[in-house]
């Protein structure tokens, strides 16, 4: 049997056996629904209509019986109709950017910081992160999850903290040499801005302590893990989470396996959702990601419709843990385009161009409808060294990156090739579309 990995940070639980963990699992579901039900209006009339009361809930299988949470229900009820423990025992407020209609608000209890720290720690342990390490938190503060929840996570573990924030990058590699850096945490489009100004200002990479550097809040593939490796010589992991959960932390990548993300189960339970019919789906399909919450006070979340698209990884993971993985993010529901009756998700686009020689990294899709027909324009980046050395293969190097694209997508794009930095640079989460047909509706 193999020997779990010494980096788990909380091994009697990473560890659990199934059948303790399922158990486990369902006592903490039978009172996440009695909260639920005693407290919130919206979940108990929505129960009452499909006719479950919480004694329904007699094992997992049941969970099913409970109606789905929408995004819209959050803003529907703005800002505090989903909260399940009264005003005073709320100690922190969170919200999601808002950027369409009113914004999700998310309430913590002590108890949900406490949790939210725990399952950080959990992740970073994933990453080989431990008390001696100085973790730059790199995701922005404030409302926006992603700073204070890794923050937290750090702390809890003993580690170094410096709380950098996103933004004025120059500054943030200056103390990431002078502070001695070990573990970084962003969005992977800012970790590549910050590879590109290591790589344009000629800045000693052996001068840096990083090794290791943890990534989400947006989707990213495979090839865009090998540019920020690259670029940033580091191992570069994946982490999940969404402000309508808890935050980041709600799944990780390991570095022994380094294919999917451990969702810890004994405070999230996963279904993997067929999109249309809202129907579960066996363990390797590929679905929606629904995620009920087992342990949050302040606003738990019973069968949130996340519009990720992932699937479960049966196998066992080489690191020990037991907890299950879910796969890289495919990509949204939501985020997919429906062009010319063709689903395209910005990820294929992704996908299909890094890792040609001469092409950034850095692509924007632009949409719009000529004589009522929907056309697609992929503006693709040229990397720095093609112009200086390479001009001449530019028409070939077009050719190659269209085909790739078709290939992919199967459907004819508009390519257009720009110079170098002429894709707006993100400091947080990248802008990779722009659906101008939505000015003709």
């Amino acid at each position: 049997m193999q020997q779990p990995s010494p980096h788990i940070w909380n091994k009697h639980v990473e560890t659990m056996d199934r059948a303790s963990l399922e158990a486990l699992q369902l006592e903490r579901l039978q009172e996440t629904v009695r909260r639920v039900y005693q407290n919130v209006p919206v979940y108990r009339e929505r129960m009452q209509a499909a006719g479950v009361e919480p004694g329904d809930i007699r094992s997992l299988k049941d969970l099913r019986l409970l109606p789905f949470t929408q995004k819209t229900d959050l803003r529907d009820n703005y800002p505090y109709g989903l909260f399940a423990a009264p005003q005073e025992d709320i100690v922190r407020v969170h919200a999601s950017s808002g950027t369409t209609g009113k914004p999700i608000v998310a309430g913590y209890t002590q108890h949900d910081l406490q949790v939210w720290a725990e399952v950080v720690a959990r992740c970073l342990g994933c990453a080989h992160v431990h008390k001696n390490d100085t973790v730059q938190v790199s995701y922005g503060y404030g409302l926006f999850t992603g700073g204070l929840g890794l923050h937290g996570g750090a702390e809890r573990i003993g580690a170094k903290v410096v709380p950098t924030s996103a933004g004025n990058t120059k500054r943030q590699l200056m103390l990431m040499q002078d502070l001695g850096t070990t573990a970084i945490a962003c969005t992977p489009s800012y970790a590549l801005l910050m590879g590109e100004t290591m790589r344009d200002t000629g800045m000693d990479l052996s001068k840096l302590k990083l090794r290791t550097g943890m990534f989400g809040a947006e989707p990213w593939t495979e090839g865009m893990r090998d540019q920020i490796q690259n670029l940033l010589h580091i191992t570069a992991l994946d982490i999940y989470g969404l402000t309508e959960t808890m935050g980041p932390g709600v799944a990780m990548e390991c570095m022994e396996g380094r294919y999917g993300l451990h969702i810890w189960e004994d405070h999230f339970i996963p279904e993997i959702l067929d999109p249309a019919t809202g129907e579960p789906l066996p363990d390797g399909e590929m679905g929606e990601l629904c995620i009920t919450t087992i342990t949050k006070e302040g606003m738990p979340t019973i069968r949130y419709r996340t519009h990720d698209l992932t699937c479960i990884i049966p196998e066992p993971c080489p690191c020990g843990r037991t907890h299950r993985r879910i796969r890289r993010l495919h990509g949204r529901t939501d985020d997919m385009l429906i062009i010319r009756g063709v689903n395209v998700f910005p990820s294929q686009v992704e996908a299909s161009i890094v890792g040609i020689d001469g092409i950034a990294p850095r692509y924007l899709l632009v949409v719009d409808r000529v004589n009522n027909l929907d056309v697609l324009e992929v503006q693709v980046e040229l990397a720095p060294e093609l112009l200086a050395d390479e001009v001449r293969k530019i028409e070939d190097l077009s050719r190659r990156v269209q085909r790739s694209i078709e290939q992919v997508l199967g459907l004819s794009v508009k390519l257009r090739l720009m110079e170098p930095g002429s894709i707006e640079r993100s400091e947080g989460k990248s802008k990779h579309v722009v659906d101008k047909r939505k000015l003709y509706d």
